[in-house]
């Protein structure tokens, strides 16, 4: 846009596009703010320095049009205290999503991530965007990008994905995962969406490389993973069939072995070693089911069973429609 339409927006000029003819107008804006203009980044008190001290910090975004439908953060950085350590609950730190779709609470570290919000049918729907900070003395920042996605558009994520991917392969991973010091969260409950790409019939997911451990903790959802842990399966509620924590993979099975009958799909995979059979040996795992979808759940309870889960690291790979994959 023009430098005096960017500044009479309370934009600031960010070097020039369109053949010199425009200026690159970037909005940026803190606590207490309200803002409807796509492409606002929402960031910490005194920015770019971290921000050490306790209170709430609120943005309040508001559809620049009613044919908005959903609204896109991506967490530019994104670092806060973690959860406690026994159940791994956000009782310092709070990132919270309030006014669309029922969103988790989380906290940690999340730079990299995203989140889609549902902005509803109405004409403006405001969404708050809250940063809580509490507890002890801790240098957070926070830069959050917020996209504003119309009806429309081919870039809109499915219905029920509060994360959304495109691509033939990539990489998905819990908030607040780290092989070294990340604690998976407690209270989560969300769908991940891998759009399907033209001519392709299945998905295959294997857990990331983990450099740091001497044995890998890149899926740590269950039991104390100081220990190796088996991996553990279901399809329904029950003591032995991942009743508490887990992600679902619909119809999941080992890579190079046939799919289960439906009857006999494993759907729910916890415990400390990714694969979809009962066994200490991590394979990839392949679903055929589409659209690529997962399911994570964890409860608000770690302690004194699970110890020191990290959560999951996944890296996915489409897999072309074959005479064997259908």
């Amino acid at each position: 846009m023009t430098a005096r339409e960017c500044s009479a927006r309370g934009g600031s000029a960010n070097g020039y596009c369109a053949n010199g003819f425009g200026l690159c107008c970037i909005f940026m804006t803190s606590c207490g703010s309200t803002t409807s203009e796509n492409g606002t980044y929402f960031v910490n008190a005194g920015y770019p320095s971290g921000h050490d001290g306790s209170g709430s910090c609120e943005l309040t975004i508001v559809k620049n049009h009613p044919d908005v439908c959903q609204i896109r953060l991506d967490f530019d950085r994104f670092t806060i205290a973690g959860p406690e350590q026994i159940n791994h609950i956000c009782n310092q730190d709070q990132f919270i999503v309030s006014g669309g779709n029922p969103i988790p609470t989380i906290c940690g570290v999340n730079q990299g991530s995203h989140m889609y919000i549902d902005a509803g049918i109405g004409t403006t729907n405001p969404v708050k965007l809250t940063f809580v900070t509490s507890g002890t003395s801790f240098e957070r920042m926070w830069k959050v990008k917020v996209t504003q996605i119309p009806c429309s558009t081919i870039y809109r994520a499915d219905e029920g994905c509060l994360q959304y991917y495109t691509g033939v392969s990539g990489q998905v991973k819990s908030f607040n995962y780290d092989p070294s010091s990340g604690l998976q969260l407690s209270n989560q409950d969300y769908g991940i969406c891998i759009r399907t790409e033209r001519n392709f019939c299945g998905i295959q997911y294997s857990a990331c490389p983990d450099t740091v451990n001497n044995r890998s903790k890149a899926f740590t959802l269950s039991g104390n993973s100081n220990n190796p842990v088996n991996s553990m399966i279901g399809s329904g509620p029950g003591p032995n069939n991942c009743a508490n924590d887990w992600l679902l993979i619909p119809c999941a099975a080992n890579f190079g072995r046939l799919p289960p009958a439906q009857a006999l799909c494993t759907d729910r995979i916890c415990g400390g070693t990714f694969s979809a059979d009962l066994s200490m040996q991590a394979s990839a795992v392949i679903s055929t089911v589409k659209p690529f979808r997962m399911y994570f759940h964890t409860d608000s309870v770690e302690a004194p069973i699970d110890v020191g889960n990290r959560g999951f690291c996944l890296n996915y790979v489409q897999q072309p429609c074959t005479n064997n994959l259908v």
